[in-house]
């Protein structure tokens, strides 16, 4: 329970944090702060395939690539306010003294850090001020890792407080924004990585995802990101607003600017055998014959999920999905609708589970006067309504409004006992089998979906649009792997809402994604498409994203991504 008295320590702690920050920038060497030359802008071209050999070859000087990645993450912050701990000369040291490998299969490669992902010396906020000035003496087992690796963690980024919403702003380091448009969000929990990446200033990412929080980034600022199926990536060495919390599990998973990046990022990573660091990943080994197995077959059987039943996708979205499914088509693979187990029921399910303690575990982080998040805020505040209240308000809902979707969502929104959440879990292990025969009986190799009902929102907007991320949950729900790649920008003109569009006739759900929806607003900023595989087969899900990259070539057009200026 915060105290009063907490509010002074708070802006305190904040004007620290941000000054140290500024200072740190203000400080940085000019090989950081000058303009980018025509050599940075060969390197920000190179593959981070490329790089390595490079540094391999001895031919590129790893404190050069880190330069010049560095110099365009201070332009990004400038533009976007997407960074928080600054670690560069850190890194310059940590080359200069051996601890980075440069023999590693990532020898050179920048990387850029949730700002909840530990690294010895620097705080682990997650954007509470009640955990600044407390840094963490050793590297997280993520970072250890990387270094082995030859990858060189240069930068964190901006996140929400608490960790649970679209939108990326906290007290301690700021609201971050779209590369795109200022006015509308990056996305969340990982948004200052998705508008470092989409900006330019670095390739590879890592972020980590509960509810969509490394794929709606992605989809809001035209980068590409891949949710591992849990036992996949390491999550210990971390930081985070639910500690404890595992109805469910949050994942740590790579982001990119490009699919090439990912795709070389996550295999490496993989044959480093993460296992040796952190004892919640499977020893699998990465699976070579698998990659090229999806890369090579002919025909492809691609379910498409339109409509999860909560939201209908709003027309940029809807659009970008179709301009899949006909290129795919047009490339010969098989490319059918689907109707699977209700993803209504999976949002109510693992609404209830993230949220079984009542909101209290990640409010008990905060200090009196700390500014919570608007979506976040809104679940808190109905979350402890008096019951005879909600109760009443679900009856309104249901049987006034006649709005039977959002009155079962409201209906149970309360702290669960441990029998309530061991009955939720059991609905959840059900409700998985239901999705895997499904899968099964209809010979699916990969699902198509909006990674969103409609492109990035504005700031503030997650106060009425923090329920609709039923297109994203559902995938955590079910612990399958699902990536991000970016398709087309929103068009003014092709995506209006049709003549007579009646926000009266939505469930509640739906008005408050739509609310904020406008195309002429929008128009420019990305729109992505969502490739979900079957659990653990991450290799199939970034070789079909390859393809579809390829049949969007050939049949529509690749993503353009943000030129570095």
């Amino acid at each position: 329970m915060p105290y009063p008295l907490d509010y002074f320590t708070h802006r305190r702690d904040v004007k620290r944090k941000q000054d140290e920050r500024a200072a740190r920038i203000a400080s940085l060497p000019q090989a950081y702060l000058a303009p980018v030359t025509q050599t940075d802008r060969e390197i920000l071209q190179w593959p981070i395939a490329k790089l390595v050999s490079n540094v391999h070859k001895q031919v590129l000087k790893p404190v050069d690539i880190l330069r010049t990645y560095g110099k365009v993450a201070i332009k990004a912050q400038e533009n976007t306010n997407c960074l928080t701990e600054i670690l560069f000369l850190e890194a310059e040291r940590w080359i200069e003294n051996g601890e980075i490998n440069l023999k590693g299969p990532l020898a050179g490669i920048p990387v850029s850090l949730k700002d909840s992902i530990a690294v010895g010396g620097f705080d682990v906020s997650v954007g509470y001020s009640s955990n600044t000035g407390k840094p963490y003496p050793v590297d997280g087992s993520l970072v250890r890792l990387l270094k082995e690796a030859g990858a060189i963690p240069f930068v964190k980024t901006n996140l929400p407080i608490t960790l649970l919403s679209f939108e990326s702003t906290n007290d301690v380091w700021g609201r971050t924004t779209n590369p795109h448009n200022p006015a509308y969000s990056p996305g969340g929990s990982t948004g200052g990585e998705s508008a470092l990446l989409a900006f330019g200033g670095s390739r590879i990412g890592i972020g980590s995802d509960v509810a969509g929080s490394v794929r709606v980034p992605a989809h809001f600022s035209g980068c590409y990101s891949l949710r591992c199926s849990t036992g996949r990536w390491p999550k210990m060495g971390v930081n985070t607003s639910m500690p404890g919390q595992e109805g469910i599990p949050s994942v740590f998973s790579p982001m990119a600017r490009t699919l090439d990046d990912l795709t070389y990022f996550t295999r490496e990573f993989v044959r480093m055998r993460p296992w040796r660091y952190d004892h919640t990943v499977h020893p699998l080994e990465w699976r070579d014959g698998s990659e090229e197995e999806w890369r090579g077959k002919k025909v492809l059987r691609v379910g498409v999920l339109r409509d999860d039943g909560v939201v209908t996708p709003a027309p940029a979205c809807a659009r970008a999905l179709e301009q899949v499914a006909s290129a795919l088509r047009a490339e010969g693979h098989t490319v059918v609708d689907i109707d699977p187990p209700s993803p209504y029921e999976a949002l109510l399910l693992a609404s209830q589970l993230l949220n079984a303690d009542g909101c209290l575990t990640f409010r008990s982080f905060f200090r009196f006067g700390e500014t919570n998040d608007p979506g976040a805020a809104q679940m808190e505040f109905y979350m402890h309504l008096p019951r005879p209240i909600k109760y009443l308000h679900y009856l309104w809902v249901k049987y006034v409004r006649g709005d039977a979707l959002w009155a079962g969502l409201l209906r149970d929104w309360h702290p669960k006992s441990a029998a309530e959440n061991w009955k939720l879990v059991a609905r959840r292990e059900a409700y998985k089998a239901r999705w895997h025969d499904y899968w099964n009986d209809q010979g699916l190799d990969v699902v198509i979906t909006p990674p969103n009902a409609t492109p990035a929102v504005p700031h503030g907007g997650m106060r009425d649009a923090v329920s609709s991320c039923g297109y994203t949950f559902l995938f955590n729900l079910l612990d399958y792997p699902a990536g991000i790649l970016p398709v087309t920008h929103v068009d003014s003109k092709l995506d209006q809402l049709p003549p007579g569009f009646n926000f009266k006739n939505l469930n509640g759900v739906a008005r408050g994604a739509y609310k904020y929806y406008d195309a002429n607003k929008m128009a420019g900023l990305p729109v992505g498409v969502q490739v979900v595989g079957p659990r653990l087969q991450e290799e199939r899900v970034l070789a079909v994203m390859g393809r579809i990259e390829d049949a969007l070539e050939k049949h529509g057009g690749k993503y353009d991504l943000l030129e570095v200026e």
